[in-house]
């Protein structure tokens, strides 16, 4: 067996599991499920249709390039989102369909990281998609683990990385807006990793799939392209971003994304691709272009984690110590003992949220999720709400005992 395996880390909700067994909920609760980031809206009624009429496409094998028809939707939405000029995305050599950003931020690094260099490192945020870290290691690479302190806006202290780690950099994840945080990186910060890239030659891999979840109607998160753009880097030189339809528009089972960016890095990526055999059915693509093409569904989207975060946050508020992010789904509530809370409370409300430590590394400063929790407001409005006054009571009760 490839002995890189034995350096993979148990998945957080894998590590959750084993938290909980043998715990005994309250049968005469409903379970409310918070821990997962699996969106639970109803998915477009328009987009089903679509997948409904193209099963007739089952009997083809899909090309890693993908159809023309969705590159090209892809690169108008991108064009249309992110303030670019027309035609500024080239769908014939800037677009590749994924199977979702987490199968397309995996294989990134396998194609991306020269194993044959001297220690080469991957830097990440930390708490991170435990996805990028897993990447690093199979690709040969150091994780390097960059943390996302409340006193920093919950952002990579880029600046304080020393210049001998960035040499030996090849790859740097970033996420925006991030996971677990929400915190949204603005203009400055993505310039800064530009002009970093730019120095030093390393790649960034933008994962973005949560950038058209946000607070602001009138201030939607910039992405890298945009600013890479702006800076005059019109090829996206050593930039890609990932995208997807799971959170955007509540099609998690779709396995639906794309991956845009430097048209020289994503030749390689193709042709990595071809070999992994990991192209997009054809009936998903035709689906995806009309996901693609609307936004009425995604303001929609947007519409009801606001009504969520409106209603959920004040009851909280009262119990724990959480702020509302400016992008996502997720609070980042601070807690005691996270394990010892998430244990607690499938124990005695039937609600599950995930301890903020099973998605963070120990580092020289600590773990950054420790004392943390992550819940996912995913559900419905109405169990959303049930939750909030079950885990407030839960911590109102929790926080007496220790009084």
């Amino acid at each position: 067996m490839n002995p890189r395996l034995d350096r993979l880390k148990p998945y957080p909700f894998e590590r959750l599991r084993l938290l909980l067994a043998g715990v005994a909920a309250p049968a005469g609760l409903k379970h409310i499920p918070l821990s997962i980031g699996e969106p639970r809206h109803a998915p477009p009624q328009f987009v089903i249709e679509a997948l409904s009429r193209s099963l007739d496409t089952l009997g083809s094998y899909p090309s890693t390039l993908g159809m023309a028809e969705l590159r090209q939707a892809i690169a108008r939405w991108l064009e249309r989102r992110f303030a670019l000029r027309e035609c500024a995305v080239d769908h014939e050599t800037m677009v590749l369909p994924v199977n979702g950003t987490r199968e397309g931020l995996f294989a990134f690094a396998q194609a991306v990281v020269d194993g044959a260099r001297t220690s080469p490192a991957v830097l990440m945020p930390n708490p991170f998609y435990q996805i990028y870290e897993g990447a690093a290691l199979l690709a040969g690479a150091e994780p390097v683990y960059l943390e996302c302190a409340a006193a920093q806006g919950y952002l990579p202290d880029l600046d304080a990385v020393p210049v001998a780690t960035w040499s030996r950099c090849q790859l740097l994840y970033l996420c925006s807006p991030g996971n677990p945080t929400g915190a949204v990186m603005p203009l400055d910060y993505l310039r800064r990793a530009l002009e970093l890239s730019a120095r030093h030659g390393f790649v960034i891999a933008a994962d973005e799939c949560y950038s058209e979840i946000y607070a602001d109607e009138s201030r939607p998160p910039p992405g890298l392209l945009e600013v890479a753009y702006a800076m005059g880097n019109e090829r996206f030189e050593r930039c890609v971003v990932f995208h997807s339809l799971s959170k955007r528009s509540s099609l998690p089972g779709l396995r639906s994304g794309f991956v845009a960016g430097d048209p020289r890095i994503l030749e390689a990526f193709r042709l990595f691709r071809t070999y992994h055999g990991c192209a997009v059915p054809v009936h998903t693509q035709i689906a995806s272009v009309a996901a693609w093409n609307d936004e009425a569904h995604v303001i929609e989207n947007r519409r009801l984690y606001r009504e969520k975060f409106d209603a959920v946050v004040p009851l909280l508020r009262n119990a724990l110590s959480v702020e509302r992010p400016d992008g996502a789904f997720y609070l980042w509530a601070r807690v005691g003992d996270d394990e010892a809370f998430a244990r607690g409370l499938f124990e005695r409300q039937h609600v599950t949220v995930l301890p903020g430590s099973y998605l963070a590394r120990d580092t020289a400063s600590g773990n950054p999720g420790r004392g943390r929790v992550r819940i996912s407001l995913v559900a419905s409005p109405g169990d959303c709400i049930e939750a909030a006054y079950r885990i407030a009571r839960f911590a109102a009760r929790d926080r007496s005992a220790e009084s």
